[in-house]
């Protein structure tokens, strides 16, 4: 087992199915990222969504983020990519995006911060060892 894929069943809490497959196409979204997880978060503070990211960022309550703020801060292209790659429909993408997407960054930001440099492979080694 990769160790994306450790983190995928450590985020998605051993959900199956679909959701499960859902959540593994978000978790290709956050690495293809121009910048990883840490240009993701930007993207969201550059669309006026600062706020909402680092709720999603911190130790806190995740604030919400709409199907329309998505498409907003990831542009149509990347959300019809995810889609096809799901084999959903746009406007269902955006609703999934919307739902997955914070609990994902949360789960990856476990102390409140985004990590350097070292992108989303930093992350998923804090998440995966906390005590490190």
């Amino acid at each position: 087992m990769s160790l994306f894929d450790e983190v995928l069943q450590q985020v998605t809490g051993g959900m199956s199915g679909e959701h499960a497959q859902l959540a593994n196409g978000v978790l290709d979204l956050v690495k293809e990222h121009p910048g990883g997880l840490s240009g993701l978060v930007q993207s969201f503070h550059d669309n006026g969504l600062g706020s909402v990211v680092s709720s999603w960022v911190s130790t806190g309550q995740n604030l919400p983020v709409t199907a329309d703020q998505i498409q907003a801060v990831l542009g149509n292209d990347k959300v019809q990519q995810f889609a096809a790659k799901a084999g959903i429909t746009p406007d269902v993408a955006k609703a999934k995006l919307a739902e997955l997407l914070p609990t994902l960054v949360d789960k990856l930001t476990p102390h409140g911060t985004v990590p350097e440099s070292s992108g989303l492979l930093g992350a998923v080694t804090g998440f995966l060892n906390p005590s490190s």
